[in-house]
């Protein structure tokens, strides 16, 4: 029987379009972090919220799913999380939702796993989001490993610790010193703090007010962990805690974080009918697997897939956003590909060494870079977010530019860039 005689239609694969992405300010985990005392949930939710009154000519029952990941989903990152924080947000009752766990590519998986709906019919527009809040859930409490990974030895005892996954990989590519890795450190934070001051980054920052006893509320509008003027000298007495006489120290590695991430991702059709602004259009991704105890390898051959997917070679790529966990990680992807340390092209406004790592929220940090630095050079055309991912994976998406002279895709419906939150400059 055909499908026009079993009554079922034909579909046709759509184009998905980045519509608008924000974040909280990031805060250092620990009792003295600016969120110590704040749920996780509130946190997406205020982001969730903040999407909205950005885009009023949203309406909020036309949100076909809600995606929101956390590494540790237990508590307050707990209970089906994109749900809850749906319903919390005051999205109608009809919006479904669910949770997501890819370790740091939580929310780039939210994006990704939503995007195919949309590609597929299934969604006109979703939002996509990660929260992780490692003050209230230190990495890795509460799991349980189970005992054949060591019993028979199938990954090293070094990958269920990221700092030793990343000594591991200096290991492996010994022409990445301490020396490289903490000079990479120091421009990734002078490059944010550039940016900071060019007012790059308040644009997309969601002002939260945290409340801690006997100091009452406190309305934060900026990056907590952020360190101006660190230099050279600055990290070379910095003890390696995974190792020693080791090259990764706190200094050329992401902290430990708070914060919440989230986007709109739509139909080409569903924007350009809604009038939503496109940011951005997603022309393909990949996640790859290797070997656990190199796991900051893994955005290579997810990269290689992922340009392989779209037709591409790395030298179409105008930018890229890279998440840095570690800097030997960076730097063994640069390696790879041959580009060079400061290629002006790679994390134009710092990276996670600089603003944090709040795990699952990540991906959307990068995706919203990403497209604000579109909007600022529409000469390049293709730009990628890519992470490192626990347990030895990589996550790629690679993007194009809907500013370019030759985007491929629908013209933008409103091209504007979204203006500063009241209280957030």
């Amino acid at each position: 029987m055909s499908h026009q005689e079993s009554g079922a239609s034909m579909r046709t694969v759509r184009d998905v379009v980045f519509v608008d992405g924000l974040r909280t300010p990031f805060g250092r985990a620990g009792e003295k972090g600016i969120y110590a005392g704040t749920r996780a949930d509130d946190l997406v939710v205020k982001c969730i919220r903040e999407l909205l009154r950005r885009n009023p000519s949203l309406p909020p029952e036309r949100i076909d799913e809600v995606a929101v990941a956390a590494t540790t989903q237990t508590g307050d990152q707990g209970l089906t999380l994109g749900r809850t924080a749906a319903l919390l947000a005051g999205l109608p009752r009809t919006v479904p939702g669910f949770a997501i766990d890819r370790m740091c590519a939580g929310a780039m998986t939210a994006v990704t796993a939503v995007a195919g709906g949309i590609s597929f019919g299934a969604y006109d527009v979703a939002v996509a989001g990660g929260v992780e809040h490692m003050g209230n859930h230190p990495m890795g409490s509460g799991a349980d490993p189970n005992p054949r990974f060591m019993s028979e030895r199938l990954v090293d005892p070094a990958a269920l610790n990221m700092g030793n996954t990343a000594e591991n990989l200096h290991d492996r590519f010994p022409s990445i010193t301490k020396e490289r890795t903490d000079a990479y450190a120091v421009a990734s934070q002078d490059k944010y703090e550039a940016a900071r001051r060019d007012g790059r980054i308040q644009p997309d920052l969601v002002p939260v007010a945290a409340m801690k006893p006997g100091q009452g509320w406190t309305l934060h509008t900026v990056d907590e962990p952020p360190r101006p003027g660190t230099s050279l000298t600055d990290l070379a007495g910095l003890r390696t805690p995974f190792r020693a006489h080791g090259r990764v120290t706190a200094g050329n590695a992401a902290g430990l974080n708070d914060g919440a991430t989230a986007a709109v991702l739509a139909s080409s059709d569903a924007a350009a009918e809604l009038g939503l602004p496109v940011r951005m259009r997603l022309v393909s991704y990949a996640y790859a697997g290797v070997e656990p105890e190199v796991m900051g390898i893994g955005p290579v051959p997810a990269t290689e897939k992922a340009l392989k997917n779209a037709g591409l070679a790395i030298g179409d790529i105008g930018l890229f956003e890279i998440n840095e966990a570690f800097a030997v990680q960076v730097l063994s992807f640069l390696e790879h590909f041959g580009i060079a340390d400061d290629d002006p092209r790679v994390n134009r406004y710092g990276g996670a060494i600089a603003v944090g790592h709040p795990l699952a929220s990540s991906g959307v940090r990068l995706m919203t870079q990403l497209a604000r630095q579109f909007e600022e050079d529409p000469s390049v055309r293709y730009g990628i977010t890519t992470m490192c991912v626990g347990l030895g994976m990589g996550a790629t998406v690679v993007w194009e530019n809907p500013h370019h002279a030759d985007y491929s895709g629908a013209r933008p419906a409103n091209s504007a860039t979204h203006t500063v939150s009241e209280g957030a400059a």
